[in-house]
């Protein structure tokens, strides 16, 4: 009888420790990511590899625990990889990468985007059902450097957005990729670039002094301006105001900085719908701010109206 009672308690026991560990290896998966591989620009009568990889791709992103933070559902970080594939020969790939993030306001059921972000520099060789893991300490694989190193990205532009220079660590891992991908020979990691918009610059760029600016706006427009807005649209709009206002201050010391435009890649129609509803603020003034900042969606600022 009492053997009978020591095992149901093992049992029991076993069985909490059990799930504890499956919980806390399901909420150490930070992503909620979807992966999108198009090879439609591709002559490949078997498609199926293209199938595979994406597969293998939304397992790795969405299954590797990439920090050591324990996250609940609701604070996984939404992001979007779509890979489209121009070229295809044997087990190499030329191909480009887009990456998108967003992530939740405040007392809303709305979804404000992060990051959009396109490289063209994105070849990698990979065999149909060969495994993906990141490994900190080695890189020996461009798919899975690329890979990773958006994701550290988009884990640090996230981090921003709730904590002023939150994202620091993310960066520096995402920096860390970039030192060890220079011995990979493959394409858009080098510290220079015809365009200036290479991997290296990217993270360099977030990581600078110079570039400041950038990531207080981050923060600002995200936490002080839109997380506010449910309970005080009026003070959240000019909160966000002045935080595009410090662009200026960015371009004067470093004009056509890229980094601005990847914020307004990813934030141009927003800031349309913002300002062109519900209390308002100098119209005029933002127009010239924007103009000033962001000439290049000049047309997307004339139709804020008000």
């Amino acid at each position: 009888m009492c053997y009978m009672k020591f095992t149901s308690v093992l049992r029991t026991n076993l069985l909490l420790v059990f799930g504890f560990c499956i919980a806390s290896i399901l909420q150490g998966q930070e992503l909620n990511c979807t992966v999108t591989v198009n090879a439609d620009q591709v002559s490949q009568t078997n498609q199926q590899v293209f199938t595979t990889l994406e597969r293998s791709l939304m397992e790795f992103v969405n299954k590797t625990r990439w920090t050591k933070r324990v996250v609940q559902e609701n604070e996984k970080l939404d992001c979007r990889i779509f890979i489209t594939v121009t070229n295809f020969e044997s087990s190499r790939f030329q191909a480009n990468i887009q990456v998108q993030s967003s992530r939740p306001v405040f007392n809303s059921s709305y979804q404000t985007p992060v990051f959009n972000y396109k490289d063209d520099q994105f070849n990698f060789e990979y065999i149909e059902y060969q495994p993906l893991v990141y490994n900190e300490n080695i890189l020996d694989s461009n798919l899975i450097g690329v890979i990773s190193y958006y994701i550290y990205i988009m884990l640090g532009l996230d981090a921003d957005t709730f904590e002023l220079e939150g994202g620091t660590d993310y960066y520096k891992t995402a920096q860390g990729i970039v030192t060890q991908a220079q011995g990979i020979n493959s394409a858009g990691w080098g510290q220079t670039a015809s365009n200036n918009r290479s991997r290296f610059q990217l993270v360099d760029n977030l990581l600078s002094n110079t570039f400041r600016e950038y990531r207080i706006a981050l923060y600002n427009y995200h936490r002080k301006g839109l997380d506010i807005m449910a309970d005080n649209n009026s003070t959240g709009k000019q909160i966000i105001a002045g935080s595009l206002r410090l662009f200026e201050t960015l371009i004067q010391r470093r004009p056509n900085a890229f980094l601005i435009q990847t914020f307004f890649d990813a934030k141009s129609e927003e800031i349309q719908n913002i300002f062109s509803d519900g209390p308002k603020v100098d119209i005029v003034q933002l127009k010239e701010t924007l103009n000033r900042v962001a000439p290049f969606y000049a047309s997307t600022w004339n139709q804020i109206t008000y």
